[in-house]
């Protein structure tokens, strides 16, 4: 017995990796543009879908389309932000909320339309293999996944703090008025960060399409997922994502070993009232 749940918790941190770099976009895009992104998880998925296409049409394996679909997410990103969401900045957040969740319909929508209500598998080769380990077995799909979100996190936490573009960012989300004072270009700032938070999104997009099958009804639960993750890491915190995503990710695998898959969500959001109730900031987050 302690051993199958010693398997099941390694499963949820390796998944929760995977949410974790998910959750990342959305807390970068609120740390620096102070939007939020209500239509995040339906990017998501469109990534789910770009994965599913590029493996069925070209046999293209998800961890290697990542590169692409996340080069094109941070296009999409950039562009959406320059000539959609910029007009909003400063505008009430009721104007952005809808703004934004009427995105997240016209995708929702429109991956219905195109690709109907059925679910689009991604049948890996590799898909029922896994690593004994003693008495560990590790699914090789969420162990690669793993592995490539670390790896992306890894990269955009020294972008943050090794570059000069990174660093610039980072002052516009700590004092916008001292960035623009100095003469730092802040609504293309803006736009590279929403690139780049949608440049993650597109990441962990990709990297699902191992883990669950593509459909467009896991939109608006990746969205609630996201913002979930974020809030009890701490809004606008990286590592606070990360570690959001980690404790998700084994409370959902917990839940479905110890009582049933479908009371997953129900430990998740125990976990973030309990976050709430004692730490309202997050994990991670800093005291207002």
């Amino acid at each position: 017995m302690s051993s199958i749940l010693f398997n099941v918790v390694v499963q949820g941190i390796l998944t929760g990796l995977v949410y974790g770099l998910m959750a990342l976009g959305l807390s970068v895009i609120f740390g620096v543009v102070r939007v939020v992104n209500f239509a995040h998880g339906e990017f998501a998925v469109i990534a789910m879908y770009a994965a599913y296409l590029l493996f069925s049409a070209l046999r293209l394996d998800p961890l290697i389309a990542m590169l692409p679909i996340a080069l094109g997410f941070f296009g999409i990103g950039y562009a959406l932000q320059r000539l959609l969401i910029n007009p909003f900045i400063g505008r009430p957040a009721h104007e952005q909320f809808i703004l934004l969740v009427g995105v997240a319909i016209i995708i929702v929508n429109g991956l219905l339309m195109i690709f109907g209500p059925d679910a689009r598998p991604t049948n890996l080769s590799y898909a029922f293999d896994s690593f004994a380990i003693g008495p560990l077995f590790i699914d090789k799909v969420r162990t690669y996944a793993a592995i490539a979100a670390l790896a992306v996190t890894g990269l955009l936490f020294a972008f943050f703090r090794y570059t000069h573009t990174g660093t610039a960012i980072r002052a516009c989300a700590d004092n916008l008025v001292g960035a623009a004072v100095v003469g730092l270009d802040v609504k293309r700032l803006y736009a590279l960060t929403f690139g780049i938070g949608l440049a993650c999104v597109g990441a962990a997009g990709t990297l699902m399409v191992t883990i669950a099958d593509a459909t467009p009804a896991l939109g608006p639960a990746y969205t609630l997922l996201a913002f979930t993750i974020v809030i009890i890491g701490g809004l606008g915190s990286m590592a606070g994502a990360l570690i959001g995503g980690i404790l998700i990710g084994v409370s959902e695998a917990c839940a479905g070993f110890l009582i049933t898959p479908s009371m997953k969500s129900m430990f998740s959001f125990a976990l973030l009232i309990a976050v709430l109730a004692f730490r309202p900031e997050g994990l991670l987050g800093k005291r207002t």
